[in-house]
């Protein structure tokens, strides 16, 4: 099937429905080994290959991503499979934690030069935790568009509150609200009911989900096999011990779904969440092998059909909400 790329939010920035999340490039600290799979020496640029490869035009990182280092993980890589600027789409994001919003202008170029040439096309608010207030910040990142320092604003974890307050601030500067990162998947699916997905599309904003196979557990391997439970952080071991009984119902939805169309569990669970929602939502996996960054580009080349997906929806709904 043609890939067909969305616009992000009402700007004029082309995406295609998955992107990558590159979170696991922040290096080995303690604090990355608690939650994520370490990736191997060199992996970074086999694994941002295979996404290019697989059609995948953008790539997710974070200041908070190992202080730069994601970043400047992923420019290496892009830079390696030949990639220029004008060929990639990069979002990143500015880290609030006891800052302020004078703290925007002033780390941008930080950001620029761990990114070493591509520029920044999507610019967010990691949360919603900084020392100033949303219309003191988003001001600031307008300024920032208006200097060509990026190209569109962002926000993370924003309720519907909050995006309302970022979306008006933005607008008095005539720019647009593009896009916030928010946790979505099949067993975890909130936003349907706090007004955070129900604001984005009356908006026109773009929700990308973030944690879209729900750590890794949508894909079926840890219910299969205890011994792949106990190889993963204690901080997403924790998280599995809690979802891996009531999830079954749903991973066996996924597998039999999945041996119709000859793919992956997690394939049929990245499908569903950027065509069960339309174009409103797109999708930010994560990678720490280049086997996943084929299995998530691969999910863009099919379609489940609507009795698929609305069953899917159906019985992942009770569950997802409690």
């Amino acid at each position: 099937m043609t890939l067909q790329k969305r616009k992000l939010g009402k700007t004029e920035i082309e995406i295609t429905p998955i992107g990558l999340g590159v979170m696991q490039f922040s290096g080995n600290g303690r604090l990355y080994r608690s939650m994520l799979s370490e990736v191997p020496e060199g992996e970074t640029d086999v694994i941002v290959k295979a996404a290019l490869d697989g059609g995948i035009n953008w790539f997710d990182t974070a200041e908070m991503y190992g202080m730069g280092r994601s970043e400047r993980s992923l420019a290496e890589a892009l830079t390696l499979a030949g990639k220029t600027d004008s060929q990639v789409v990069i979002g990143t994001k500015w880290n609030p934690l006891l800052r302020t919003a004078r703290n925007i202008p002033r780390s941008i170029e930080k950001r620029l030069q761990h990114l070493d040439g591509y520029a920044i096309d999507l610019y967010m608010v990691h949360a919603p935790y900084s020392l100033s207030s949303i219309e003191a910040q988003m001001n600031a990142m307008a300024d920032l568009v208006e200097a060509r320092k990026i190209r569109s604003v962002g926000i993370s974890n924003f309720n519907a509150k909050q995006m309302r307050r970022a979306h008006a601030a933005l607008k008095e500067r005539g720019i647009p609200l593009a896009a916030n990162q928010v946790q979505y998947s099949l067993l975890h699916r909130n936003i349907e009911s706090n007004g955070v997905l129900d604001t984005a599309e009356e908006l026109g904003v773009t929700i990308v989900a973030w944690g879209p196979l729900a750590s890794g557990l949508l894909t079926g391997k840890f219910h299969h096999d205890p011994q792949e439970l106990a190889k993963t952080p204690p901080m997403r071991r924790r998280r599995f011990n809690r979802s891996l009984e009531r999830s079954r119902p749903v991973i066996a939805a996924l597998e039999e779904i999945a041996a119709r169309y000859d793919v992956t569990p997690a394939q049929v669970a990245l499908n569903w969440l950027i065509h069960f929602h339309g174009d409103a939502m797109v999708a930010i996996p994560g990678a720490s092998r280049v086997q996943h960054a084929e299995e998530s580009a691969g999910a863009m080349q099919f379609q489940l059909s609507e009795d698929e997906l609305a069953y899917l929806d159906q019985l992942s709904s009770d569950i997802a909400r409690t």
